[in-house]
């Protein structure tokens, strides 16, 4: 790495040491915050971010600005209010001040442009290094494992053992997630895991779980953040640089003044230029992530078709009752049915083509992906199908049906773009989600719903007239003609809503076709 300034070199801090520190700091933030209010932890964090952002760009780092040594001790006071003060609002205002103000901070320390403190470009570049320079670096950390694994190896075989070992790091956390939300959803399946090591049986997605994930997602915001001061992005382009006061005798460029400050023009040439990071996943990984999620999966839906297909008869869990199989676990199927859509669009997107043996495995993998995911996706509608016949229907309930019915259809497109390659999935995509926006516009849902209330009502003599009586004014007619026939009994909801018709606003430009006739056909019905 290039000192931009004075075109020297950098030594680039230890990728191994400065990875196993961020799992450090992660560790200890998760330990501080998680589950726990702000207070004297935040000020310790503070201090130990500095100190890791310090040891790994001690030879990067600008100590010669008052305004530096001023930012640093005004954070350090701001979040020493937490544990000296209880004050609601400043403790609101200081939870959005503090990383505000540490972004910035560590620019003005590390940044590879050199700002003054007052310039407003100081905060573009702050959040270059928040967003931008944080997400192109998240593959760093697997490509350099990557290349620390593989530098001596020559064996063919242990290169593919390699890639296989890298996919079950990748797998592993998604099989814990995997395993928990199958295991909470279905009660089949959770016996199964309680018959193998206790451990396993009783995973949960709790506490532990939720540690794991907040220690791994801050472990690499921790790294890549570092690393985006360590080897930022790169300027194909000529690059003016401005900074206060003696620049001109730290480069060889040609340089201008202006006012009190020097212009420095550095040439590309100057600067090696480096390729996009290109996010690729190696085929023989992506294959040993997918069989190992498909063994799990595989499991769960043979489990499935024990009493998926018969708990219209009766085939349930024992000791379960209908309420409770269609309650439970609808939620986390429809989760994990999510989870595998995300994972085989990446691997559709990002998986490198490879040999004809092996890309059809891949393809093979994936079509029993998005069969498994089509069975615990059946299994949540069948679920829902009976809930609502034990509670009744609603908006939330009919706009899950309708979402789920949506990603059956993504997951059809998806096994198709598996076998036609060339197939434009995010244009088919775009065109299917317009569609099914219009259809649930044009469906008439009030109706739908008002209708199989009115059902379920012959068959359980159940039903909810308050919630009927909200729905909107498309399905008053089907109201009047239910009341009709049941002597009367929606009449004093009836009359409430044609009060309440009445007094709105009857203007032309206000005028609705659906209210109108309700209206009309309330009128008519009060006063025959």
């Amino acid at each position: 790495m290039h000192d931009k300034l004075s075109g020297t070199s950098l030594p680039k801090p230890s990728f191994l040491s400065a990875f196993a520190a961020a799992i450090v700091l992660a560790l200890v933030h998760q330990y501080l915050f998680y589950g726990h209010a702000l207070g004297v932890s935040l000020p310790i964090f503070v201090i130990l971010f500095y100190t890791y952002m310090y040891v790994y760009n001690r030879d990067r780092i600008r100590l010669d600005s008052w305004m530096g040594k001023l930012l640093f001790v005004v954070i350090v006071l701001l979040s020493l209010t937490y544990a000296l003060f209880d004050n609601p609002v400043l403790y609101v205002l200081n939870a959005l001040a503090i990383p505000a103000l540490i972004s910035v901070h560590m620019v003005m320390l590390l940044g590879e442009k050199r700002h003054s403190w007052s310039e407003p470009s100081i905060i573009g570049q702050a959040l270059s290094h928040l967003f931008y320079q944080n997400l192109r670096h998240v593959v760093t950390p697997f490509r350099m494992f990557k290349t620390a694994a593989f530098r001596n190896v020559k064996d063919e075989r242990k290169r593919v053992l390699g890639k296989v070992m890298v996919g079950l790091l990748i797998a592993l956390p998604l099989l814990f997630i995997i395993i928990s939300l199958l295991a909470s959803a279905d009660g089949m399946f959770e016996e199964l895991l309680s018959g193998i090591p206790s451990w396993i049986g009783t995973l949960s997605f709790g506490s532990g779980m939720l540690r794991l994930i907040w220690t791994c997602f801050f472990t690499f915001c921790f790294f890549c953040y570092l690393w985006g001061f360590v080897q930022p992005a790169p300027r194909n382009t000529e690059r003016e640089v401005q900074s206060w006061h003696g620049l001109d005798e730290r480069t060889n460029g040609q340089t201008t003044e202006y006012g009190g400050h020097s212009s420095v023009m550095i040439n590309k040439s100057a600067v090696p230029y480096h390729e996009p990071v290109a996010i690729k996943f190696d085929p023989v990984i992506t294959a040993t992530v997918l069989i190992v999620m498909n063994l799990v999966y595989v499991v769960f839906v043979v489990l499935q078709f024990g009493y998926l297909f018969g708990a219209w008869e009766g085939a349930l869990p024992e000791g379960t009752s209908y309420a409770e199989y269609a309650r439970r676990g609808f939620g986390e199927l429809v989760m994990v049915t999510g989870i595998n859509f995300v994972l085989m669009i990446s691997v559709l997107k990002w998986t490198e083509f490879s040999s004809n043996i092996l890309q059809k495995m891949n393809n093979g993998l994936l079509y029993v992906l998005v069969g498994c995911s089509g069975v615990m996706l059946y299994s949540g509608y069948t679920r829902l199908v009976m809930y609502e016949e034990a509670y009744g229907y609603t908006y939330t309930r009919y706009l899950v049906h309708a979402f789920m019915i949506f990603l059956g259809l993504l997951l059809l497109i998806a096994a198709v773009r598996i076998h036609v390659r060339q197939l434009p999935l995010a244009k088919y995509y775009v065109v299917l989600a317009l569609v099914a926006y219009l259809v649930v516009n044009y469906v008439g849902i009030d109706v739908r719903i008002a209708e199989n209330n009115l059902e379920r009502y012959r068959t359980t003599s159940v039903i909810d007239k308050e919630y009927l009586s909200g729905l909107s004014a498309d399905a008053i007619p089907l109201l009047i003609e239910f009341s009709r026939k049941e002597h009367g009994a929606m009449d004093e909801f009836l009359q409430g809503r044609l009060m309440s018709m009445t007094r709105e606003e009857t203007a032309w430009p206000a005028f609705n076709w659906a209210e109108y006739r309700a209206q009309r056909k309330l009128h008519d019905y009060i006063l025959e």
